[in-house]
């Protein structure tokens, strides 16, 4: 007399979580041996780093065996290959995230000396003494204002149609560059 129980290489994807989720080894392995090559080759298209592959293919099993109780299957309309296509994205897209946080900006990214631009040079020679070292101080955005308004003499209009911003925001950072002046010259 025969089993009425299936081996694990004669049931669907589906079954085989349902007995991952039970504990069932045999149905963890079959389910990798069937799914781990596609799982393989999705991941490389879309990352060339084959650590990071491996890794991915690693953890996302892991998860599997881990949270097979989780998966809702055809009753929630899913299928057991996409839960599992989706736990493997969701795994490379955090390993993406880890190496973005961990990795050095290239040499080419790094800030270089350059020289002060020319406006600043006629800047520093026009003023001099506490006011230019305060006016120098100033952050770029502000210092750019008020040196259109109160240098250069032009409206509020006129300066938010030089520096292509709103008058609003011309107006809060004269603010802005007046009161630390007044802090730094006081």
């Amino acid at each position: 007399m025969r089993s009425a129980r299936k081996a694990p290489g004669e049931l669907d994807e589906e079954r085989l979580v349902r007995l991952v989720a039970k504990g069932d080894r045999a149905a963890f392995e079959e389910l990798y041996r069937r799914t781990s090559p596609w799982l393989a080759v999705r991941l490389r298209r879309r990352c060339a780093d084959e650590q990071i592959v491996a890794e991915v293919m690693q953890e996302t099993y892991l998860a599997v065996w881990r949270a097979a109780g989780a998966f809702a299957g055809t009753a929630a309309g899913g299928t057991a290959v996409g839960w599992l296509w989706t736990i493997a994205a969701r795994r490379l897209v955090d390993a993406f995230r880890r190496r973005a946080h961990h990795a050095e900006p290239p040499p080419a990214a790094a800030p270089r000396a350059v020289a002060p631009p020319a406006e600043e040079e006629a800047l520093a020679a026009t003023v001099g003494g506490d006011v230019g070292d305060a006016l120098r101080r100033l952050a770029p955005e502000l210092r750019q204002v008020l040196q259109a308004m109160v240098l250069d003499g032009m409206s509020v209009r006129e300066t938010a149609v030089l520096l292509k911003l709103p008058e609003g925001t011309v107006k809060t950072r004269a603010r802005r560059a007046r009161i630390a002046m007044r802090k730094a010259l006081a």
